[in-house]
């Protein structure tokens, strides 16, 4: 099992909560209680997108076959098969 390393931007949300989005990963969005569960979510999702890419046989995005990381963002590891 290989892993990916995937950009993420995580934002406190008003009404309590984290939101994670990503530009690697286009439709990404993880809303979690707190920080590690948002991160636990957000994996799970990108692992079901990058998964739905390769059984649709579509190209993955740019990002993640390039390393661009922005200033605020968060790296964390997603295990593909």
């Amino acid at each position: 099992m290989n892993e990916i390393l995937i950009s993420l931007h995580i934002e406190p949300l008003d009404e309590g909560g984290y939101l994670a989005t990503s530009d690697d990963v286009p439709g990404l969005l993880a809303q979690g209680r707190t920080m590690a569960e948002t991160l636990e979510i957000a994996q799970d999702v990108a692992r079901k997108l990058i998964e739905s890419y390769r059984e649709h046989g579509d190209e993955l995005p740019p990002a993640l076959r390039t390393s661009a990381i922005s200033a605020g963002d968060t790296l964390i590891p997603v295990s593909v098969a």
